[in-house]
């Protein structure tokens, strides 16, 4: 038997021999893929009402804003943290070129800042939905109650 087709247990034949729960099952899919079906749940609702505008539209996922630290003693804080000192929930990237090659508008949905901020999956579900309603706007330049009548 080759050592891939084995179960996998440890050296004293006690450990786990196989996933505790099956594939496909909500409790056996992470929080991180749990919130990419919150963020694309969201977006394929709007894709529907706005297709057209939305077309080349990016939309992205990533655990927290990237801050740079160009030293331990001096922090140099990227356009991801506000003014105010909070972490934004998403950011929206305009379309623009780099070198011959032209980039499409991206909006970026913060995971942790989000996940932090809501209650249980029901209240980060709405705060998703929000937060991706809010950055489209901004991105069409539109009133989010325009872009979610039902909000």
């Amino acid at each position: 038997m080759s050592r891939s087709a084995r179960s996998r247990r440890d050296r004293h034949g006690r450990g786990l021999r196989g996933r505790l729960v099956p594939e496909g099952v909500p409790l056996g899919r992470s929080r991180a893929e749990q919130f990419d079906d919150l963020v694309l749940d969201a977006v394929e609702d709007l894709e529907r009402r706005w297709e057209k505008e939305l077309a080349g539209v990016e939309f992205a996922v990533e655990d927290v804003p990237w801050v740079e630290h160009t030293s331990p003693d001096e922090v140099v804080l990227d356009a991801d943290v506000l003014d105010d000192g909070s972490v934004p929930l998403a950011r929206v990237l305009p379309a623009h070129r780099d070198g011959a090659r032209e980039v499409p508008p991206r909006i970026i949905v913060y995971r942790r800042p989000l996940e932090l901020r809501a209650h249980d999956r029901d209240d980060l579900a709405d705060l998703v939905r929000d937060v991706v309603v809010d950055q489209v706007a901004v991105l069409l330049g539109r009133d989010p109650e325009e872009i979610d009548p039902t909000g």
